[in-house]
């Protein structure tokens, strides 16, 4: 069932604030999940609502953070998160790098002791129509296989890069797992199979099952090079942020836990370098007109669908899973 933007981000900003989130604060996070089912990205959207609420009740949320931070050298600032929102942190981490970055040329935070951050493009975009140029990455609970395993060892671990052009920014989100769990855990709301190849079960055997693979693991994508990648984000991440590596992390997919994960954000000054913007956007120009393999489906660069889906989203509603809009109306009226 669609449903209208604008009544889905009041009925997701007044659940925020009536379980204790500040105006302001459960305005952005509503922001977020609400962009995040406007671009088609439903595993990082509204079913992670009731989710947050709880943790909320439970006080594994400080609503009222917004994290606070040290410049252990010119370009590095080092964040305790304090329990906030995800997006509350991150968004007021990177108000206070952009300075840094604007005069560096390069400014960086390390974030620990935050709770999920959500959809990354979103923050690398904000930042790319600044004008500035964004590297976000994030570790998870252990839920993917090294490769060639069979047991969850590492994080889904995605990366996020944001390029200003003369026209719209590049914008590229992903894992480093083969899929998100919150994808798997939106086909087990839909009572859909996922595909094959995506994750086994708790036995290590390949499973179509979304609610086997909950117990199991995912793939990493690209067999042994999304492996190298999502490990090398792992390292990086914990190294600098202080944040517990994936078999001890928790509170990203649980109420029980506080989120102990760790967040990197790269700030660079695109001003500082010797390229063009006007140069980027023609070569992007040149990769969407160059010859498809399938005349119905034209070439696009990062970024291009997820417009496109937002811009179809905006004109016929938001698709909602009915059981979870029931349960977020259910949660309203309570």
């Amino acid at each position: 069932m669609r449903h209208c933007p604008e009544s889905v981000q009041r009925l997701v900003q007044s659940l925020l604030e009536k379980h204790g989130a500040p105006k302001g604060h459960a305005a952005l996070q509503a922001d977020l999940l609400l962009e995040a089912e406007l671009r088609g990205v439903a595993s990082h959207g509204l079913q992670r609502l009731p989710l947050l609420l709880s943790r909320l009740n439970k006080g594994l949320i400080n609503a009222h953070a917004r994290g606070t931070g040290e410049w252990r050298r010119k370009a590095l600032l080092c964040v305790d998160g304090e329990r906030g929102f995800g997006p509350v942190v991150v968004m007021h981490t990177m108000e206070r790098m952009q300075p840094v970055a604007r005069d560096a040329g390069i400014a960086i935070a390390a974030i620990r002791n935050a709770n999920h951050i959500g959809m990354l493009a979103y923050y690398v975009e904000a930042a790319a129509r600044s004008d500035l140029i964004c590297l976000v990455m994030s570790t998870s609970e252990a839920l993917v296989h090294p490769f060639g395993g069979t047991r969850a060892l590492l994080g889904t671990n995605p990366l996020a890069i944001g390029i200003p052009t003369a026209e719209e920014p590049f914008v590229l989100d992903l894992a480093t797992s083969i899929v998100s769990m919150g994808k798997i855990n939106n086909h087990a709301l839909r009572d859909e199979p996922i595909p094959a190849g995506w994750a086994v079960d708790a036995g290590g055997q390949a499973t179509t099952d979304p609610n086997r693979a909950k117990d199991g693991a995912i793939a990493p994508f690209g067999g042994a090079k999304g492996y190298g990648l999502g490990l090398a984000i792992e390292l990086l991440v914990a190294t600098l942020a202080g944040s517990d590596v994936a078999p001890m992390v928790g509170g990203t997919l649980d109420d029980t836990r506080v989120a102990n994960k760790g967040d990197l954000l790269i700030l660079i000054d695109p001003n500082s370098g010797s390229g063009s913007t006007s140069a980027l956007s023609a070569y992007l120009s040149q990769l969407r007109r160059s010859s498809p393999h399938d005349p119905a489906n034209p070439v696009t660069v990062p970024g291009d669908r997820a417009r496109a889906r937002r811009a179809a989203a905006l004109r016929e509603g938001i698709d909602i899973p009915q059981p979870l809009f029931q349960q977020l109306t259910a949660l309203a009226a309570a």
